[in-house]
């Protein structure tokens, strides 16, 4: 008999102590996941998914992950073909270099990372403020069913929490899967096959951040169970 602990997935939240990994940590406990939350690499190298979240700047991030030798583990993580699901700061490191910084960035996704322009209005003309702070609608650049399992039975237009001053800016389009509106295109989200990213912040955005989570476990579920598959007697 296959037990429970078999088959559920390993993720860990890898601790850059530059970003709240603790809500992160609760909202995939609400959703039936048990996280580990770790800075070692050998912990990173025996998950079967793991998050990268990201309070603050690029520069910290990177400083961070390069001390805790975690930049290597973390490529090679991302190469093995398991869910690496980044967010804000998280994603923004994931391309090769960010102006707000000085340090390159994991080059995991091809592309820069741009300060939202200053000084722009809305359309009641007001100035927008950066940074980006709030709830703002999110649109998916694939259809429902086309999408990457992580964003399936999320409604086009949801609204999701943000809190940014930097924009990727990817070089294939292909690899955006969702934007935003913030007087300029913001790239709410990115997937590059296994590679997930996303500018908002799930765990602070309501029930609708929780499916994405709730969608992750499941996601970490399947590709895990399709590895082990258990052999006939």
């Amino acid at each position: 008999i296959m037990t429970e602990s078999f088959l559920a997935p390993k993720i860990v939240i890898i601790n850059t102590r530059a970003a709240n990994v603790h809500s992160v940590d609760k909202a995939l406990r609400k959703v039936g996941a048990n996280p580990v939350i770790t800075s070692d690499p050998e912990e990173l190298a025996s998950a079967d998914a793991a998050v990268l979240p990201g309070v603050g700047a690029s520069d910290a991030v990177m400083t961070a992950l390069n001390s805790l030798r975690l930049t290597d583990p973390v490529k090679q993580f991302a190469a093995s073909g398991r869910p690496l699901l980044c967010i804000c700061i998280g994603l923004q490191v994931l391309f090769n270099s960010s102006e707000e910084g000085d340090l390159p960035g994991l080059g995991l996704v091809q592309g820069s990372v741009k300060l939202i322009p200053p000084g722009m209005k809305d359309k009641l003309g007001n100035k927008m403020k950066v940074p980006h702070i709030g709830w703002n609608e999110v649109h998916f650049t694939d259809g429902e069913t086309e999408r990457n399992p992580i964003f399936r039975g999320i409604p086009q237009g949801s609204h999701f929490y943000f809190v940014h001053s930097y924009r990727c800016v990817p070089d294939e389009q292909s690899e955006v899967a969702a934007t935003a509106n913030y007087g300029v295109e913001v790239c709410a989200a990115v997937v590059r096959r296994n590679v997930i990213g996303t500018q908002f912040h799930p765990e602070k955005s309501g029930s609708i951040g929780l499916q994405i989570y709730k969608n992750f476990f499941n996601l970490c579920f399947s590709t895990k169970n399709n590895e082990n598959q258990p052999m006939a007697n």
